[in-house]
């Protein structure tokens, strides 16, 4: 336009009549051309010659960028969903966790590192995470069968209300009777209702964060040293947990019996009996049973190959 208007007025029209001259050519409508019959001569129509082409070439392709843009930002968005999807439906024995706020986010960092697959279930469709996302609203039964919830092993319900998560893990645990579901208070007078509803655990952040700062202030050698083994990945100490299944080789076998028989073990700091509760330090004549779940301390390789002994 600014070129189509200098150029007409060096050809000798008014300002008004340039650009006039220069809207109707680029735009294509072309009602005629403007000005004294002795300024329309062939220098005057080369000029307009030259500006359709090149008029008329920069403002289509300026649109079809526009265009271009917009259509393939939806389609790649689209195929980029679709994609995520399929991942999703071959997903088995995931975890999902409704919720990317400060909590989730937390609870997603901490399940990648050790190795587990995510998704996030949150209502924000530009949602930057590292996960596989299913945008909805967490309550609808329909969400969580996107996010595969008929074939997850875990479910964390991590919303900001605590309604919300009751109705979450109500629906969950309804879809899915072996899910296991760890809810998420800000009241722990409400804890009950969430066992009531089918919660396996129910966390309060703000309890725990209080509790961790008490215990940095009262046992700080303590506190730091369990920190560092359950989060810092750069230690080779680990904190596990081994379930004794069915039919195992060591049921009915006391403690003392198998820990004797093997070279190296993990130390077993706790059992958690499915009848009684944890035994912390237990006593090496405990017999183990069926569903037992020891929690036990060492090296990664080291819990790794304990598990491998007890499982076979």
């Amino acid at each position: 336009m600014a070129v189509g208007v200098i150029g007409y007025r060096l050809l000798g029209l008014g300002l008004f009549d340039a650009f006039y001259q220069t809207a109707i050519t680029v735009t294509t409508v072309g009602f005629g051309e403007v000005g004294p019959a002795d300024k329309i001569d062939q220098s005057y129509r080369a000029f307009t010659l030259l500006l359709v082409f090149f008029g008329v070439s920069g403002a289509l392709y300026t649109l079809g960028v526009m265009v271009e843009a917009f259509v393939e930002g939806s389609i790649n968005h689209g195929f980029q969903l679709r994609k995520e999807q399929r991942m999703i439906d071959h997903m088995s024995g995931h975890m999902i966790i409704t919720g990317a706020g400060r909590v989730g986010r937390a609870i997603s960092h901490y399940a990648a590192r050790h190795g587990a697959e995510v998704v996030i279930i949150d209502r924000d469709e530009d949602l930057d995470v590292d996960h596989l996302v299913v945008t909805g609203e967490a309550t609808d039964d329909d969400t969580l069968r996107r996010a595969g919830i008929e074939r997850a092993g875990t479910l964390i319900a991590a919303l900001d209300s605590d309604s919300d998560n009751v109705y979450v893990t109500l629906s969950a645990r309804a879809i899915n009777p072996s899910l296991f579901i760890v809810a998420r208070t800000n009241r722990q007078s409400n804890e009950s209702k969430f066992f009531q509803a089918g919660a396996d655990r129910v966390v309060n952040p703000h309890e725990i964060g209080g509790s961790r700062m008490g215990a940095l202030a009262m046992h700080p050698t303590v506190a730091e040293f369990l920190d560092e083994i359950l989060h810092d990945e750069s230690h080779l100490v680990r904190v596990g947990e081994v379930a004794i299944p069915g039919g195992a080789g060591v049921l009915g076998k006391s403690v003392g019996e198998v820990m004797s028989g093997m070279t190296n073990p993990p130390l077993v700091l706790a059992i958690r009996h499915h009848d009684r509760g944890y035994e912390p330090d237990p006593d090496p004549g405990t017999v183990f049973a069926d569903g037992d779940v020891l929690v036990v301390l060492g090296g990664a390789d080291k819990i790794e190959r304990f598990r491998g002994a007890i499982e076979s």
